[in-house]
């Protein structure tokens, strides 16, 4: 293995960043605890991010003299090890404040800031309220961190159908240094996550929520996480518009934000209908709704029909955007439905977003691909091209989105075995674990359908994997095990 002096120098500089940026975090949560919340948790959030302090201080003095290098090619090590870094780090209240064992709170923490939303925890209705907002805060601080990468880094690792967002994010362009790119593009990714945000918040206080529950929950919405302050999720509320409220941001948390961004610039919001991808995820969202309206309608639902349509659209948004908000008992549904459900799990959102899944670009790729072949088959001699927003998409962006789609595959496969074998949990229940991990969604079915309580340490270890790679993209962690990458 060699690495160059200056990349262990940028790494020891990016070690300290996520050190430093959990710290203050707890020191902020210690100070909400002492004069907002008065929930007594002050020391159990001060003491620890003192210690991230020194210590990010300690790495900064290493380095100081230094400067950061980030090359396309060290890029996907430094994304891993910032992600596992802060997931590690940020479980210390959460080991803290609950009494699980670290590996359920090192779960509970990458849950979080991967947005997935899966959970090891009951009773929120009477925990500490600086905990709770410190569980959805991670689910926000993870939703801006992962629409930084997607948008700012993966295109130019040629992830699958990443690189496409090359041609369709504003802002400069470098394929040889990240660092210059990543902070322009976070000046305008804070502006509109933060400004969404807000509107969330306000939208939820109208209906009915409290303040601290508007704000708590625009964090999981907006981030696409889906945790809750309540056991029972949006059920809890027992109100429709704050169904509909939650809709609408969960759709705007899985649209490309490089979408919004233009928005907020030329205010003409036909651009969401002339982007094929935002296009296309809507139109599924539609056709996927009254798929599941008709399920739940002809497996004799008492409700009206458009208490059934409004509840139908809102778990499957809630699904294919990878939030995972539940409701009451839809994990009762009809099989039909629930298998509907994990089909748009694994569709997922749009890219730049903070949703999860394959990616609504990358199955459009895929279908035209099978359309080509199709096509060739009647014209074989004909030059066919397969084309993403009216320009050619590159051979490599073909092969490599191919090769994401065998991942997603093998990835499932492998880790439902697994999970099976040192679990004893039944098919569907570890199907669905692992398709809400990987794909970054939350809720399970089956004998998990509450929680992850009943998981083992192994399990919930190898969930935890599982979140980190779906979150990452798979391709991302996977060069880390290529000996070539190391030869550099």
């Amino acid at each position: 293995m060699v690495i160059r002096s200056r990349y262990l120098h940028s790494l020891v500089a990016l070690s300290m960043l996520p050190l430093a940026i959990v710290g203050t975090l707890f020191v902020g949560f210690a100070y909400l605890s002492l004069f907002l919340f008065h929930d007594n948790l002050t020391r159990v959030f001060f003491y620890p991010g003192l210690t991230l302090w020194v210590l990010a201080s300690f790495l900064w003095l290493l380095v100081r003299h230094q400067a950061i290098v980030i090359q396309v090619r060290i890029a996907p090590l430094f994304a891993t090890l910032a992600w596992i870094i802060t997931g590690l780090c940020s479980a210390i209240p959460i080991a803290s404040v609950t009494g699980i064992s670290p590996t359920g709170a090192i779960f509970e923490s990458f849950s979080a800031l991967t947005t997935t939303g899966a959970t090891v925890l009951s009773n929120l209705d009477s925990m500490p309220l600086s905990f709770l907002m410190y569980r959805q805060f991670l689910q926000w601080l993870g939703g801006l961190g992962i629409v930084i990468f997607v948008v700012a880094v993966l295109p130019h690792l040629n992830v699958g159908g990443m690189k496409l967002l090359k041609a369709e994010v504003p802002g400069p362009t470098k394929d040889d240094k990240l660092v210059a790119r990543t902070v322009n593009t976070a000046h305008y990714l804070w502006l509109v996550y933060g400004a969404i945000t807000l509107l969330c918040a306000l939208a939820y206080y109208l209906v009915g929520m409290s303040w601290f529950d508007a704000i708590a929950h625009s964090f999981s919405t907006v981030s696409t996480g889906g945790f809750s302050t309540h056991d029972a999720s949006l059920g809890f509320f027992h109100s429709e518009l704050v169904y509909l409220v939650s809709d609408l941001f969960m759709l705007m948390g899985a649209i490309n934000f490089a979408l919004h961004f233009q928005l907020f610039k030329i205010k003409n919001p036909r651009l969401y209908l002339e982007n094929e991808e935002a296009r296309s995820f809507l139109l599924i969202i539609l056709s996927f709704g009254l798929l599941m309206s008709a399920v739940l309608l002809f497996s004799g639902q008492t409700e009206s029909p458009l208490l059934t349509l409004n509840h139908a659209f809102f778990i499957l948004i809630s699904f294919i955007t990878s939030t995972g908000f539940g409701a009451e008992d839809f994990t009762e549904w009809p099989l039909a439905g629930l298998f509907l459900l994990l089909i748009s799990a694994y569709l997922g959102g749009c890219a730049g977003s903070t949703a999860g899944g394959s990616k609504i670009i990358r199955i459009l790729i895929l279908l035209k691909l099978v359309r080509r072949e199709i096509q060739r088959l009647i014209h074989p001699h004909g030059v066919l091209t397969i084309r993403y927003q009216g320009r050619p998409v590159d051979d490599a962006v073909v092969r490599n989105t191919l090769a994401f789609i065998f991942f997603v595959i093998l990835s499932s496969t492998g880790l439902t075995l697994l999970l099976m074998m040192t679990t004893g949990l039944d098919i569907w229940s570890a199907v669905s674990a692992v398709s809400a991990c990987l794909n970054v969604l939350g809720p399970a079915f089956g004998d998990l359908s509450s929680n992850f309580q009943s998981v083992n340490d192994l399990g919930l270890a190898l969930l935890s994997i599982a979140m980190v790679l779906g979150r990452l993209e798979y391709l991302t962690i996977i060069v880390l095990f290529m000996p070539k990458f190391w030869q550099y």
